[in-house]
């Protein structure tokens, strides 16, 4: 009768119950593993055999023996180096070198040639399914025990070696289960930039405010040297702290791609993520073979910023116009399906034109008409339109430059967009796939965003004339409606309205 462990697979952000089995019968020496292995894995053998060896247990390779594992279900493809544990411990329990009960365990863990066992990616994934799925025990590297901790109701051994995995499930050795206190793993945010540094930009601030209030997408457009990458260094300041419902997601996100920093288990800061301009669309959007998050996914639940917007390569823009709009992105490929998150706040940065200084009143622009239009053909009508706030950002005069700083405190606006979310996060909590204002869908809009006769008279002014789509007309009703909110006013007034469209309609 074969022995079985259980173990688990990630897949996409998720894990899923795999049964390691292990056959054993005498014949010639073989160690075979089955149910679509990756390279890491086959290589699983040659640890397992080493780790056996160093504990003086009698591995395969010493005994006359055809050993064959199978991780179940064979469909699903198996990466990486966490069977090692428990193909070690199932060769072992079906060889008759150790005995303890399976049931309700799942064993996780890369081990080392001399036993000791290495921390793995992914474990908030699975020690998260191991609750659902009803199991009481997850055992793994001590390194990686934390993690699993911020699961409650499970009991997580965190070990150090193979020898340490024997002894504790044979009952000859008490580890008592690793715990937690969030407190000490919360990280105290240290904000690189505050806006208060920034001199003058009153208007850009304001924008950044509604932003971060309402998680709406934004564009500067300015000279060099205004201060459009510093403006958005800054955002991170006046975000407000991440839900720890968010911050569990989050964290599963990291671990998975092996982000997650060893001090750290909980990621409990809002991301901030900046991809160079030569990205390509795999690393921005994810994908590869198989599927990996990109930086829109690495950005759930905070900030993508992309400084030199238009030398992005089109294909790479026209990617994010989906995830802007659904939160989400699938990956399709020949043998895999993957859907990962992407509730991210675009921040982008640009220049008017290739040199920077067109309609610059001190600097004459270099650039001919042919070069100002193809820089502009980069950024497409459809995803301009997916962008609901557009702000200039002017070069600084002198004595801008030299005056006190700001009282623009980023403290400050925390505050007021915390106070504008917590109104948000009341409005939305019948519906916990909603968080913020920018995610409304119309039904919710037509709910919440009731405004009088004289905007609607102005809204059907910019509709008819052709300034505002259907869909420019939806979010600026939502600009709008985070405006009220930084307000604190239940009501959409003619104001609230007013700059919601002086910040949407651009001059062209």
């Amino acid at each position: 009768m074969p022995s079985k462990v259980y173990s688990a697979a990630i897949v996409g952000l998720d894990a899923q119950i795999i049964e390691v089995e292990v056959d054993t019968s005498y014949g010639l020496r073989v160690f075979n593993i089955v149910g679509l292995p990756d390279k890491a894995v086959q290589e699983s053998q040659e640890r397992v055999q080493a780790a056996i060896k160093s504990i003086k247990l009698s591995p395969p390779h010493h005994q006359p023996l055809r050993v064959l594992v199978n991780l179940a279900p064979a469909d699903l493809k198996k990466e990486g180096s966490l069977y090692d544990l428990p193909i070690a411990l199932g060769f072992l329990l079906e060889s008759k070198q150790t005995k303890f009960n399976p049931q309700n365990r799942i064993l996780l863990g890369e081990l080392a040639l001399d036993g000791k066992l290495r921390p793995i990616k992914g474990v908030l994934s699975i020690a998260s399914m191991a609750k659902e799925k009803g199991f009481s025990e997850i055992i793994l590297p001590k390194a990686n025990a934390p993690e699993a901790a911020l699961i409650s109701d499970l009991k997580v051994i965190g070990l150090e070696s193979l020898r340490e995995a024997i002894l504790y499930l044979e009952g000859k050795k008490e580890i008592s289960p690793f715990r937690v206190n969030l407190e000490d793993f919360l990280e105290k945010p240290e904000y690189p930039v505050d806006l208060a540094w920034i001199k003058g930009q009153q208007y850009a601030k304001r924008a950044l405010e509604i932003a971060a209030a309402g998680g709406h997408n934004l564009l500067m457009s300015g000279p060099p040297g205004a201060g459009k990458t510093l403006l958005a260094k800054a955002i991170p300041s006046i975000l407000p702290p991440l839900t720890f419902e968010e911050s569990l997601e989050v964290t599963k996100i990291y671990s998975i791609t092996g982000f997650l920093p060893k001090e750290r288990p909980l990621i409990n800061i809002r991301p901030f993520r900046s991809p160079h301009h030569t990205s390509s669309e795999v690393a921005l959007i994810g994908g590869g073979n198989p599927p990996r998050p990109g930086e829109i996914t690495l950005a759930h639940r905070g900030v993508l910023f992309l400084d030199e917007f238009p030398e992005f390569h089109r294909d790479v823009l026209e990617s994010l116009r989906q995830p802007i709009e659904e939160g989400k992105i699938t990956i399709l490929r020949a043998k895999h399906s993957l859907t990962l998150p992407a509730r991210f706040t675009l921040v982008a940065a640009t220049n008017p034109c290739p040199c920077g200084y067109l309609n610059d009143p001190e600097k004459r622009c270099t650039c001919t008409t042919s070069q100002i239009a193809s820089y502009r053909r980069k950024l497409s009508g459809p995803l301009m339109d997916r962008i609901d706030l557009f702000i200039e950002v002017p070069p600084l005069k002198y004595e801008k430059l030299v005056a006190p700083d700001s009282e623009y405190l980023s403290e400050k606006i925390r505050k007021r967009v915390e106070s504008a979310r917590q109104i948000q996060r009341e409005r939305f909590r019948d519906n916990r796939k909603i968080s913020t204002n920018s995610e409304m869908p119309i039904q919710k809009i037509k709910q919440h965003c009731q405004i009088n006769p004289k905007s609607q008279s102005l809204l059907r002014k910019y509709v008819n004339s052709g300034k505002l789509s259907a869909r420019g007309y939806h979010r600026v009703l939502k600009v709008a409606r985070t405006i009220a909110d930084l307000d604190n006013s239940k009501k959409i007034s003619f104001e609230h309205l007013a700059e919601a469209l002086m910040y949407r309609i651009r001059e062209e």
